[in-house]
């Protein structure tokens, strides 16, 4: 097993704008998804989009103002958030 297979991606730093999260990771590579993706961050001020906190070792990325996580591997390999119903 080649040894770069077995490490999850994981986050050193994270800027939302008015169209995409982009994360820069720590193994060099930047990934980003369109914002609508999270409908929490969609709706978010700046303020609140700006205060998040990184989930242990750069898995994920936590906004505590909002309630909303996001990791490395679902930004590139999974799909949108379902808004809850109140969102639809």
């Amino acid at each position: 097993m080649n040894t770069a297979d077995s490490i999850e991606p994981r986050i050193k730093d994270i800027k939302v704008t008015e169209m995409l999260i982009t994360a820069d990771l720590i193994d060099g590579r930047t990934i980003s998804v369109p914002l609508a993706w999270s409908w929490r961050l969609s709706n978010a001020t700046p303020d609140q989009r700006a205060n998040y906190e990184l989930i242990g070792d750069g898995q994920g990325v936590h906004w505590p103002d909002i309630d909303e996580d996001i990791s490395a591997e679902g930004m590139l390999t999974g799909g949108p958030a379902r808004p809850s119903k109140q969102q639809v």
